[in-house]
């Protein structure tokens, strides 16, 4: 055996020896490159090289990983229940108070956060995460890898160690690092089995803290919030302060210690969050009872009821309103001793007193308003607007307490054409009276219309839909009228001035027009038209210029509207009165031409004057 193998072994040597050198150093190439070179001058029966297969380029496959198998969700992630949606919360015994003695409901401050439609105050779990944040054992993963190394939608669970384990990567230590610095840290980590790929990173559940509401909350009890919940979220995410619970002091203690004490107040009227204090595992929420409460009320920016601390004053309760509103009286207000601490009732204190009373458990304060309130004319603002024949028309501000002929004079006087007796003087005062009487007559007329087809011997004839239609016609264009508000003068026709020691109010109107040519008349006449006014002539003469008087008009009931707006109606003297330059005459027709007809013009003449009411009747009628 041993000689065999020698023998073999030299042969082959002494067959190496004999060989070419170009044999021993032959390039490995195929035969046609040997035979190229052989053209060239190399012996024709050199013995060929080895010839050695092309390669076939293989294309470049990035690295692949795939998802791991998810982790189990821990108990501790798993967000609460929603709780069930709360119903409003009832009035408590002082709100129902102070509701009473406000005329409108009236809730404590920061109430409307409790209600069923106020927004949810829990942090989602798709929040957006603050840089700042510490990455902790249960939040969990997302990362995206492309380039040399390819992964899509990769969720990670971060392990009780700190740890997430990537695929073809191995373990990373992410517990405690920055969310700002994590793309870094987990890129660097990478980097050392892979070159040129890109990372994205974020968290899309984060980890869930045990916490307990206490307390004088609404809803107390353990509650599962998000890493990065804080002491509001939690709070309100008990639904908050319960009827008796504290606004102002909302307590976070961990360990047994006290670690914030939230003033609501602070958040709601300042934008203060520097109590909000981030939470941890295990800790307690303590809501502690609510401190004394009093009621702002009247001209304030927001009327409530509030809650004081101790040494607070009155001024102090104001400015938890939002301070006095514009239309305010800054000079004084009311408090009711609503529970007869003091002298009990309302006092009226003065502003200087209010910043050093100090308020009291069921205060009521009032801060009265200047609008609505009547001053004397000596104090009030005085606007005016001239009109027509003046001088110089316009708008004129003039001091309290200016008559009518000094704004005249202002104005530069009347001019030649001028007409004082027919000038019109309107006031706002005076249109609001005769608004509330005109309004409470029609009233009472529409009462008795209504009720005289029920009680007449005749009502059979009288409760027809005929009439009836006819009577709501008659209302409706009473209720449509309109007071101008005007104050009638009983100015010689011939005056030269308007009433000199009138005192002026704001917003009083003056018109003064020129001299009318013609008279009206109108109503049951043949030619119902304006005629040209003559020096002398007679209402009679006037109404025989439109044709007369028809024989469904009535003569008795003649009247007439003077320019100065004064009314004539004495029967049938008026055709024996004078006309004047702008009267109005009107010849209504005969209401007793039917026992209803008889019977509104009754009432409407013990409203309204005879007269003016049958010519309301021929109105309402045409």
């Amino acid at each position: 055996m041993t000689l065999r193998y020698v023998s073999v072994t030299a042969g082959v040597a002494l067959a190496l020896v004999a060989a070419p050198a170009s044999a021993q150093l032959a390039s490995p190439v195929g035969g046609a490159a040997r035979a190229g070179i052989g053209a060239e001058g190399s012996s024709p029966r050199a013995t060929p090289g080895i010839a050695v297969p092309e390669a076939t380029p293989t294309p470049f496959a990035p690295a692949r990983i795939d998802q791991p198998q998810p982790d189990p969700v821990p108990a501790s992630a798993a967000a609460s229940p929603t709780p069930p949606p709360a119903s409003a919360v009832p009035p408590s015994a002082f709100e129902s108070f102070v509701s009473g003695v406000a005329g409108k409901p009236l809730r404590r401050f920061g109430a409307e956060l409790l209600v069923p439609e106020a927004r949810d105050f829990t942090v989602p779990a798709t929040t957006a995460i603050p840089p700042d944040y510490r990455i902790a054992p249960g939040d969990q993963l997302r990362l995206d890898l492309a380039g040399s190394v390819q992964g899509a939608g990769l969720r990670l669970t971060v392990d009780g160690e700190g740890r997430i384990f990537v695929p073809q990567v191995g373990a990373i230590q992410v517990g405690g690092v920055r969310y700002g610095d994590l793309r870094d840290v987990i890129a660097a980590r990478v980097s050392r089995q892979y070159r040129g790929f890109t990372l994205e990173v974020s968290v899309v559940r984060l980890h869930g803290l045990r916490i307990y509401v206490t307390g004088f909350a609404r809803r107390p009890g353990a509650y599962t919030v998000t890493s990065i919940a804080t002491l509001v979220n939690a709070a309100l995410a008990a639904g908050g302060p319960a009827e008796g619970g504290s606004f102002r002091s909302i307590q976070l203690r961990r360990g047994g210690e006290l670690v914030s004490d939230l003033d609501l107040y602070d958040l709601l009227l300042r934008g203060d969050k520097r109590g909000d204090a981030s939470l941890r595992d295990g800790d307690v929420i303590h809501i502690a009872p609510a401190g004394p409460q009093v009621a702002v009320i009247g001209s304030v920016n927001r009327e409530a009821i509030f809650e004081v601390a101790p040494g607070e004053t009155l001024a102090d309760a104001v400015a938890y309103a939002g301070g006095a509103s514009t239309v305010a009286d800054t000079g004084r207000l009311l408090v009711l001793d609503s529970l007869g601490q003091g002298n009990g009732g309302w006092q009226q204190l003065s502003a200087a007193d209010a910043r050093s009373r100090v308020v009291r458990r069921g205060d009521v304060v009032q801060v009265l308003s200047n609008v609505g309130v009547a001053h004397p004319i000596a104090q009030q603002p005085v606007l005016v607007t001239l009109s027509g024949e003046v001088a110089h028309p316009g708008r004129y501000y003039v001091q309290p307490g200016t008559r009518l002929a000094d704004v005249i004079a202002q104005a530069g006087g009347l001019t030649r054409e001028a007409f004082p007796y027919a000038s019109v003087i309107t006031r706002e005062s005076v249109k609001a009276q005769q608004r509330e009487s005109f309004a409470r007559a029609v009233d009472d007329m529409e009462l008795q219309l209504s009720t005289q087809p029920l009680v007449s011997a005749n009502r059979a004839q009288l409760a027809t839909s005929a009439n009836l239609q006819l009577l709501d016609q008659v209302v409706a264009k009473m209720h449509a009228r309109e007071p101008s508000g005007r104050l009638v003068f009983d100015l010689p026709v011939d005056a030269r001035a308007l009433p000199a020691d009138l005192l002026l109010e704001n917003n009083d109107t003056i018109h003064v027009p020129t001299r009318p040519v013609t008279i009206g008349v109108f109503g049951a006449v043949a030619s119902p038209a304006s005629f040209a006014y003559r020096d002398g002539q007679t209402i009679g003469d006037a109404v025989r210029s439109a044709g007369g008087v028809q024989s469904l008009g009535h003569r008795k009931e003649i009247f007439v509207v003077r320019a100065n707006g004064t009314v004539l109606a004495e029967g049938t003297r008026t055709l024996r009165a004078p006309a004047l330059p702008g009267d109005l005459i009107f010849v209504p027709i005969d209401a007793n031409r039917g026992a209803f007809w008889a019977r509104l013009r009754d009432i409407t003449g013990s409203l309204f004057g005879g007269v003016v009411g049958a010519a309301t009747v021929v109105n309402a009628v045409r």
